[in-house]
């Protein structure tokens, strides 16, 4: 064998083999997040975060949370092994009875697979891996995966990397009477080829915090059914629409209970305040048992592939609270009065912008749940307020309303005026 002497015969060993790689697109998230780290204003605000704050401007973490984490650490009989690669049973079973309730005909029937996940991005990206594998079998599909107008940006890259290529939108928001527009989505469903998977969120859309009614979700499903789409709900801050665990998930159950075939990707870090530990679930409901296995084994398969088995620490807390009626009562409780706050942020916005005299209506800031709101500012005014005032918001003029607290939002509402009103 010749032993290499360290020359490279006219190569340079010093060159990496990265060399030519390209640098990624910068989404636009990062790039806010960016500039306001970069602004060295005393009063800048960042409007356009994930986080579910308290008004203190700090992560929403329930009480109980810290209690039962002491607890488990404490635990000399608790097992430290490795967990099945579908989760931990516990927190599977409960966090599908959660999203469909107990006592679901999909349930009884045992046609329901729960797999545990790495956060909300990872149910979606194995949801999306296993339609890939489950459709392509049939070489007749050729059909596009739908998300709505405007939706989280991140989902595109999800589902580009699982091997979509064809991904459409379907109009969801209109800007001009700052409200859903049904009927264009309906439009735009109706159009969709047959077996086109359409990716919906249950409730608390991001980024605009506008929300389907009950009406609107029976159309819809009627129109999966007749066109014999594919859903695949979005649950990502389930109790902190409404503040009620069942009306945040009753599209879920709803569309389960007409029998059909559904996935959910759900999150538990909003409303358990697990940031850090990636707690996240995929459901998947069936036509029927037969198939449960087949499709659990390649889940299993597809966990192994993607190194995609998440970590036990947050999930035995879910799990422990959502077994335990009264740590379930006392964490429902928490949510309630953070939703209650994010409630009455919005309601002080609006009586603010009124008395401002603020032009045009805002009651469509009280119409919306959950932790966002499409405020309805256009490119311009949405610049206005990071160059001149010093506050982020998404382009598209969302903000998350509980970064929002008592000491800022005068400061806020008349900015927004300003930014209406002054010529720019």
């Amino acid at each position: 064998m010749r032993q290499s002497d360290g020359s490279s015969d006219g190569v340079n060993q010093s060159l990496s083999v990265f060399i030519n790689t390209p640098p990624a697109t910068v989404n636009t998230e990062t790039k806010l997040f960016s500039s306001f780290k970069k602004d060295t204003h005393a009063s800048k605000l960042y409007l356009a975060g994930r986080e579910c704050l308290n008004e203190e401007g700090q992560p929403f973490v329930p009480s109980l949370v810290g209690k039962i984490r002491q607890q488990i650490s404490a635990d000399p009989t608790l097992r430290l092994g490795y967990s099945s690669s579908l989760g931990q049973t516990e927190f599977t079973r409960r966090a599908i009875e959660l999203a469909l309730g107990k006592k679901a005909n999909a349930i009884v029937e045992n046609r329901v697979l729960g797999i545990q996940t790495v956060g909300c991005t990872g149910a979606v990206r194995l949801g999306a891996e296993l339609l890939t594998h489950w459709y392509n079998v049939s070489a007749a599909w050729c059909g596009p995966v739908y998300l709505s107008s405007p939706c989280d940006d991140s989902l595109v890259s999800i589902l580009e990397a699982a091997g979509f290529q064809d991904i459409c939108q379907y109009r969801y928001w209109d800007a001009e009477r700052r409200d859903i527009c049904l009927e264009k989505m309906l439009e735009d469903l109706e159009m969709a080829p047959e077996q086109s998977i359409i990716m919906l969120s249950a409730s608390a859309h991001y980024p605009t915090g506008a929300q389907l009614s009950h009406n609107g979700w029976k159309l819809i499903a009627q129109l999966i059914m007749r066109r014999r789409l594919f859903p695949f709900l979005l649950l990502p801050e389930h109790g902190l629409c409404y503040g009620d665990l069942e009306r945040d998930a009753w599209p879920v159950q709803y569309c389960a209970s007409l029998g059909i075939e559904l996935l959910c990707a759900q999150s538990f870090s909003h409303c358990f305040g697990l940031y850090g530990e990636g707690v996240g679930h995929l459901i998947c409901v069936l036509k029927n048992n037969s198939i449960l296995l087949a499709v659990q084994s390649q889940a299993e398969q597809l966990i192994s592939a993607l190194g995609a088995q998440p970590a036990a620490g947050g999930a035995r807390i879910v799990a422990t609270v959502l077994s335990n009626p009264a740590h379930l009562i006392e964490w429902q409780e928490g949510l309630k009065h953070m939703v209650e706050r994010c409630m009455l942020i919005r309601e002080r916005l609006r009586e603010r912008l009124r008395l401002l005299g603020c032009p045009g209506c805002w009651n469509h800031v009280t119409q919306q749940g959950g932790l966002y709101s499409c405020t309805g500012l256009n490119a311009q005014q949405v610049d206005f307020l990071s160059q001149r005032k010093h506050i982020y918001l998404l382009p598209n003029g969302c903000i998350n309303v509980s970064a929002i607290n008592r000491g800022s939002l005068d400061y806020i509402a008349e900015s927004i005026h300003q930014a209406l009103t002054s010529p720019i």
